[in-house]
């Protein structure tokens, strides 16, 4: 099989390229995937959650938190409802019972928690060129309270009603504050044995409290208006070692305290939605009530999305880096950068194949006779072979009809040292493996080229 030269198809530049464009494509389509960015409705979705742009919504808060300073996220994994931070619930009304009060459970030595209930029905409205409707802006079409509050066991034994205060001068009070609400016809409360009040209506029930279960919660205990139950005690002793020194009768522990966080209800969403933030009075007691929770530590803060449908399965890109599956992409990154260094060290141009038939008669004759013998039919070209040998036999000795006797005649005459033409025709013809064919063939092309020459 011959074969040519010929110049590069592509530039390598041009190819290398393309292999950097795609890796890079690909890199960022699992980030992407991963962090949930790949949908096109987005977060902001009129939902009431940390990031809902809605009245119902919560974004103006957690704006607020961070321009004063505070490391705010809004987190899309369930791994965070973990984290050491102080985590916002903003459960919709669907929400399961059973869900939350894991979750409230688990962090209880974690980091507080600020549960703010759901009472809207909304229907998200769509945005207009006029730019009088933005996305994420919704319609509030009435207000319930969640069913899941019932379903909560002790000591989150809640109850929710919603109530008219309608007339009424002071629609909230609690803090050092008092103030109205956006829509006093529908204003939700808790009730509760182990609740503990923050912020009240003027006949008592709570807007937002927390969960009253002996543990010592300072500062919020002291902003209810709660004395420390707690026995003071002496401040330790010390040796030049620096061990403790203890009394007969004296004990000092660090854990004394119950390292508890709390738990705090926001009954009335509209305290810290969008819709309440008109209002710089409740955006001040939003602010002031999550320091409370946080007893006035810097703790960072997260916004839970998971509960509204929006979690996000974990970040390929750091699952792909992650054990088990480091091994793994170490060895697809090596078998990439191996084939990459083949393709661009390659040596010499790329290889033209050439035709498999080739042109002209002799390789055509050549390609035929390969084809009958890998066909194993060789005998049947025994009689053709013969009858065409004869009729050029013929013609060289000049005779009219030519047959084996004949042509014995003629060679006989002209010839007498020839062998006899009857006998290598009849060897042809008894002949079956190639071998004899090719024997008795031979002696008829010797014989005819004895007559010719």
């Amino acid at each position: 099989m011959s074969a040519s030269a010929t110049p590069r198809a592509f530039d390598p530049k041009v190819v290398f390229g393309l292999l950097l464009f795609g890796a890079v494509a690909f890199i960022a389509t699992l980030y992407f995937i991963g962090t949930g960015q790949t949908s096109s409705g987005g977060s902001n979705n009129g939902g009431a959650h940390g990031s809902g742009k809605g009245l119902n919504g919560y974004a103006a808060i957690a704006q607020l938190l961070e321009e004063q300073g505070h490391d705010v996220s809004l987190s899309r994994s369930q791994g965070r409802l973990k984290d050491e931070a102080l985590l916002i619930l903003t459960p919709p009304s669907f929400a399961e019972a059973e869900d939350i009060q894991a979750i409230i459970d688990d962090r209880r030595y974690l980091g507080p928690t600020i549960v703010v209930l759901p009472k809207w029905f909304a229907r998200q409205v769509e945005p207009t060129l006029s730019g009088d409707t933005k996305k994420g802006w919704v319609a509030l079409l009435g207000s319930n309270p969640p069913g899941w509050v019932e379903g909560l066991e002790q000591p989150l034994d809640i109850a929710a009603t919603i109530a008219d205060m309608q007339g009424q001068a002071v629609h909230w009070s609690g803090l050092g504050s008092a103030g109205t609400l956006p829509d006093p016809t529908q204003v939700m409360s808790l009730a509760g044995s182990d609740f503990q009040a923050l912020v009240s209506k003027p006949n008592g029930d709570v807007l937002i409290g927390y969960i009253q279960d002996g543990a010592s919660y300072a500062a919020l205990d002291e902003a209810a208006g709660i004395a420390d139950n707690q026995p003071a005690q002496a401040e330790p002793e010390y040796d030049e070692y620096g061990y403790r020194i203890e009394g007969e009768d004296e004990y000092y522990d660090d854990d004394y305290y119950n390292p508890k966080w709390p738990v705090v209800f926001v009954a009335e969403p509209d305290l810290f939605n969008n819709y309440g933030f008109a209002d710089p009075a409740r955006a001040a007691l939003a602010h002031e009530v999550v320091d409370l929770a946080m007893n006035n530590e810097d703790l960072p803060v997260v916004f839970d999305l998971t509960l509204n449908g929006l979690g996000a399965t974990q970040n390929l890109l750091t699952l792909a880096i992650t054990p088990p599956f480091l091994a793994a992409t170490l060895c697809l990154l090596i078998a990439m950068i191996v084939i990459a260094w083949r393709a661009f060290r390659r040596f010499g141009p790329a290889i033209a194949e050439g035709r498999s038939i080739a042109f002209g008669k002799a390789q055509l004759v050549t390609n035929s006779a390969g084809f009958i013998q890998r066909s194993r039919r060789l005998h049947l070209l025994s009689a053709p072979y013969l009858d065409m040998t004869r009729e050029r036999i013929g013609r060289a000795l000049a005779l009219r009809n030519p047959d084996d006797d004949t042509i014995d005649a003629a060679l006989t005459k002209r010839f007498p040292q020839a062998p006899s033409y009857r006998q290598s025709a009849a060897n042809l013809r008894s002949a079956r493996t190639p071998n004899d064919i090719l024997r008795a063939a031979a002696a008829l092309k010797s014989l005819e080229r004895m007559i010719t020459q």
